[in-house]
């Protein structure tokens, strides 16, 4: 039986479903070996190179949200699995740059597919991914991810 308050709070209902999300995204990509985290950073990178962009490992980190030392884990991981390459940044010799492999690239549009299938699933209770109502909530959730002064907010 789960148990929630009376009123729950944002914050937890953001924390139940962010939860929700991260276990339904590492069942739906474990067939592929990945993990949300690593499908995170796969991802991610497949849109910065077809942007044309070659990011540092901090640079992703900033644009994930994940802390450089997590991803800087995740990066030695997958580079293991020769998903990807690190090699030295060109402006930067303290820096690492990161991109895909050829395998790296399948793998990433791959997981792209069923992760893309899941949220369809997941948003079918406010009519799909494309309704209004999930773009409602995917612009109040961007005001909540939005930096505050120059400082983002985080509970």
């Amino acid at each position: 039986m789960t148990w929630f308050p009376e009123t729950p709070t944002p914050g937890f209902l953001v924390w139940r479903l962010a939860m929700k999300w991260r276990v339904a995204v590492d069942r739906a990509l474990a067939p592929l070996g990945l993990t949300h985290a690593q499908y995170t950073v796969l991802a991610s990178l497949y849109g910065m190179d077809r942007a044309g962009l070659r990011p540092s490992q901090r640079e992703l980190a900033d644009h994930v949200g994940l802390e450089p030392i997590y991803v800087s884990k995740l990066a030695r991981a997958l580079e293991a699995d020769g998903l990807l390459t690190r090699t030295e940044h060109p402006a930067d010799t303290r820096a690492v740059q990161l991109a895909l492999t050829d395998r790296g690239k399948k793998v990433a549009q791959e997981a792209i597919g069923i992760v893309h299938d899941l949220l369809e699933q997941l948003t079918a209770p406010l009519g799909g991914s494309t309704s209004e109502r999930t773009r409602a909530l995917t612009r109040e959730l961007a005001v909540l991810l939005a930096p505050s002064q120059g400082k983002d907010n985080e509970a």
